[in-house]
């Protein structure tokens, strides 16, 4: 534990630890491909199951930095719009030295970050394999954490801006590329803010991904495996 919420600077990454766990995943981790609009800088995270201590299900995920302008990054253009209370806060500088992974972890947040973009989901029980339910628990977390959306009342009612995503938005994707391969797929295409593709990739597992639609037009839809380094 740290006292008085002082990371010390030696501290080591969070991140290495989220990778030392992701290399337990039995099955591929899929990410975007490399593209010009979006820097993969090592974003995991992951979510484990057990049943009776031994590994029952795993998640992993992939967020990253997206660049308006990736040719000059120092850009104003690249610079998500903050509150003045966030700024602020990344502006201040603690009268002690910090890790620095926390130092490029404030720089990243000046910038629009595609958060959990990528999920790759594995269930020990094959019969548990279902892409219509990722992709709607995926698509309805971005929602939730990213866009401040609420319950479900009603996901059709059109004077519900919060609304969230059911089985019913669920609908047939096809040629979604996976390792160079067109694969059909399922796709949310409902929501105002974000769209989301499902694949189902059967023993290796399942594929889900959720990219707000301001930043669309500037993504490459298609995945690969992606190496942990």
């Amino acid at each position: 534990m740290y006292g008085a919420g002082v990371v010390p600077e030696d501290a080591p990454d969070p991140v290495l630890h989220i990778v030392e766990q992701l290399r337990k995943m039995p099955v591929p981790i899929l990410g975007l491909v490399p593209q010009r609009h979006v820097e993969d800088w090592g974003g995991f995270g992951v979510q484990t199951g057990l049943h009776n201590g031994v590994l029952d299900e795993m998640t992993a995920t992939i967020s990253y930095t997206f660049w308006h302008n990736p040719d000059d990054r120092a850009d104003p253009a690249n610079l998500t719009d903050l509150d003045e209370r966030t700024r602020a806060a990344l502006d201040h500088e603690p009268p002690w030295p910090r890790p620095h992974w926390i130092l490029e972890a404030v720089t990243r947040m000046r910038y629009p970050a595609l958060w959990e973009a990528v999920r790759t989901v594995w269930h020990r029980d094959p019969s548990r394999q279902d892409v219509g339910a990722e992709l709607v628990g995926h698509v309805n977390s971005i929602r939730v954490n990213q866009f401040g959306a609420s319950s479900p009342s009603n996901p059709f009612d059109e004077q519900d801006g919060d609304r969230l995503v059911d089985d019913r938005s669920l609908e047939p994707a096809l040629a979604i590329v996976v390792n160079g391969v067109e694969t059909d797929g399922v796709r949310i295409d409902t929501d105002p803010d974000v769209i989301g593709i499902g694949v189902d990739l059967g023993i290796d597992g399942i594929l889900t991904a959720v990219i707000p639609r301001d930043v669309l037009p500037f993504i490459h839809l298609a995945f690969a495996t992606r190496p942990l380094t």
